[in-house]
């Protein structure tokens, strides 16, 4: 039985505690391989992380065979086949969003040099500490061995609201919401792309015919889905976001004619910034390797929303541009 080395950052987060036990299990990538774990974090978590390890081999998973816990970024990624950087800097009290950009700009330049020298040959990566978009471009940027395509980062969690959402509103199961994109940045100017949207097969405006509903109600509440549910738990979306991550995972590895979001490289499609890292449609052509959908038609009030989202990146590329 081959093993899969999953290389995950900020391990003993909230999101790590939900996530690692369902890699663990199988969910990721089946039950076909064992799972060796390489965990990182900052040395004021590593007592914290150790504890996380002791739940997993308490779990006794029969596919998990090894954990190791680190502080060091090179022995996390060594020949890892897999790293997910999920642990970030949080945004403080007062702080500036350019601070925070320029934090993890410093982090995710280290994570994105060690990767490059130490993880396996056929490695990918996959972003989730936020701000996301931006980090993933700038650990790309430290990458002399991997191409940029090697490089995810995750709105697949927005895909999920949006497919959610849009399901309650039109009474339908979440099974028969399809070819649902979120483009852009993972930030509240995102634009879950409804008019493309299809229901049951048909386009989502001519099953759910509330326009004003859809506009004013539906964009702001899947981009504004975190912060409310922060407001009413007092934490994170955690789960959500780990399972959003398996998701991102599963696809991604998983060759099929299924529309699904992730985060890319631009090379100028929708009128985004050549450059710039921007969630797009795309479908996995093999493991691992996808294809930008390209065809998506957009009306003058879709193409203002993806203007909008364009400008963000691109001023938070400008705001990190030392690292790039």
């Amino acid at each position: 039985m081959s093993i899969i080395r999953i290389a995950v950052t900020g391990a003993a987060g909230q999101i790590g505690y939900s996530l690692l036990p369902r890699i663990a299990a199988g969910e990721m990538f089946g039950y076909e391989s064992k799972i060796s774990l390489q965990l990182l974090e900052i040395p004021p978590a590593l007592e914290a992380l150790k504890g996380v390890a002791m739940e997993l081999q308490d779990c006794s998973f029969p596919l998990l065979d090894e954990v190791i816990v680190t502080s060091d970024p090179d022995e996390a990624f060594s020949n890892a086949n897999l790293c997910l950087l999920v642990g970030s800097k949080p945004r403080g009290p007062g702080m500036e969003r350019s601070d925070l950009l320029r934090d993890n700009g410093k982090i995710f330049v280290g994570q994105g040099k060690s990767i490059s020298d130490n993880a396996a040959d056929d490695c990918r990566i996959v972003v989730v500490g936020n701000p996301c978009n931006t980090n993933c471009m700038i650990a790309a940027a430290q990458s002399n061995r991997f191409d940029s395509n090697r490089f995810t980062a995750m709105t697949r969690l927005d895909q999920n609201r949006a497919v959610s959402m849009l399901s309650l509103k039109a009474g339908v199961d979440v099974t028969k919401i399809s070819a649902m994109a979120i483009f852009g940045n993972h930030s509240p100017t995102m634009f879950p792309d409804y008019s493309n949207a299809l229901i049951s097969g048909e386009p989502a405006p001519k099953i759910v015919d509330d326009d004003n509903w859809l506009k004013n109600e539906y964009i702001s509440a899947v981009g504004k889905r975190g912060a409310a549910i922060i407001k009413a738990r007092g934490l994170s979306s955690a789960a959500s976001a780990a399972n959003a991550l398996i998701n991102h995972v599963q696809s991604l590895y998983t060759v099929s004619d299924e529309i699904h979001s992730i985060v890319v490289c631009s090379q100028g499609q929708y009128g985004f910034a050549e450059g710039v890292w921007a969630g797009m449609p795309v479908r996995t052509v093999s493991p691992g390797n996808y294809e930008v959908i390209d065809n998506y038609e957009h009306d003058d009030f879709a193409k203002e929303a993806l203007k909008r989202t364009n400008d963000e990146l691109v001023s938070e590329r400008e705001m990190v541009s030392e690292y790039l």
